[in-house]
């Protein structure tokens, strides 16, 4: 069985368990999935202890809503996680009433990647260079270049997630991507 069969097979008995009120099953899928949430909230709000704060409302939202049965049993629980967040981040925003500003990385905890310094430097650059040119696009742009092209979701959690058509997200993911290699084009040609 190949890895990511294995993994999937996984995730799918962990959310099965988790949405019949197992709560060491839940515990063990956040474990899986606290890093990707984390990672989608932080391109949204660019601080890293909002990021840690919603990213922790996240969870508990959804636990609460298992508890208290209003999470449909036919769900996929990582999109739903991807929805709270959403919806949390939106909270976010208006209780701020203020707009998204992109934090410096050198806060931004890397220590799990095993590679030379060099390597290390280059990641850190690249990271601030596509959070430079996302945070120029529009949110829904964003929002699904993020789901499915930096947390790889697939196109039915990206669906659930965002509440829209398989359809209607290709042709928002299409005009993302656009987006994206024209402020990318536009830095590049800034720098010459």
């Amino acid at each position: 069985m190949s890895s990511n069969l294995l993994r999937k097979f996984k995730e799918n008995n962990l959310s099965s368990r988790s949405l019949r009120k197992d709560k060491q099953a839940f515990i063990e899928i956040h474990s899986l999935y606290v890093d990707d949430i984390y990672r989608f909230i932080y391109f949204k709000v660019g601080h890293r202890e909002e990021a840690q704060d919603i990213a922790s409302d996240v969870f508990l939202k959804a636990w609460d809503y298992i508890i208290l049965n209003k999470v449909d049993k036919s769900k996929n629980l990582k999109a739903l996680f991807y929805k709270i967040a959403r919806n949390t981040i939106v909270d976010y925003y208006r209780s701020k009433k203020t707009t998204s500003s992109l934090e410096s990385l050198e806060n931004t905890d890397l220590k799990d990647i095993k590679q030379d310094p060099q390597t290390l430097t280059e990641i850190k650059h690249d990271y601030e260079r596509i959070l430079k040119l996302l945070n120029n696009l529009k949110e829904e742009y964003k929002e699904v270049i993020i789901l499915k092209h930096i947390n790889e979701l697939s196109w039915d959690e990206v669906s659930q997630a965002l509440s829209k058509s398989k359809g209607s997200l290709r042709v928002l993911l299409h005009r993302a991507t656009k987006a994206l290699e024209e402020e990318d084009r536009k830095d590049r040609e800034d720098k010459e």
